[in-house]
């Protein structure tokens, strides 16, 4: 199951890409996160549908200095994650 994200509000320079992979690891997801130059923080998550469930709240808090306004989440294909790896990707 894979699911990306995009995080809008204030979620750059405040620990977010950081402090999200520490999340999907600790929950064994496979994917990546990397900061927009919109502004937006965006992620690809894989893994299992519980695991997937509790990131995305998570990403809805973020790190206490984050301010998240609205988390979008689509379905996504799976082709861009490599298994048992979580990376920060740099900013697109």
């Amino acid at each position: 199951m894979a699911r990306h994200l995009r995080i809008i509000g204030l979620v750059q320079g405040v620990g977010y890409r950081a402090s999200f992979e520490r999340q999907a690891r600790a929950l064994n997801l496979s994917g990546w996160v990397r900061n927009r130059t919109d502004g937006s923080v965006e992620a690809m998550v894989n893994g299992s549908p519980d695991a997937i469930e509790k990131i995305i709240a998570w990403a809805g808090r973020g790190p206490a200095v984050a301010q998240v306004r609205e988390v979008v989440v689509n379905d996504a294909d799976d082709g861009d994650v490599v298994d048992g790896y979580f990376e920060v990707r740099s900013t697109v």
